[in-house]
């Protein structure tokens, strides 16, 4: 970061009842962005909330 810019290296991923896949937002730390999923998760609906490392696997990654 010492050109200026922010890293978020760190996504909430959303995964609806037919499998499709949308990214929610970025996160400069992991505990943002699952403070996010966690909000997300508890709606009552059949969406799948989880949080990857930007470049990491969705399958290494889930909770």
């Amino acid at each position: 970061m010492t050109d200026g810019t922010i890293s978020l290296p760190w996504q909430v991923i959303r995964q609806d009842d037919n499998g499709n896949r949308y990214r929610v937002g970025r996160y400069a730390t992991r505990a943002e962005a699952q403070k996010i999923a966690d909000s997300l998760d508890g709606r009552g609906h059949k969406q799948l909330y989880w949080v990857e490392r930007i470049g990491q696997s969705s399958d290494s990654s889930r909770n």
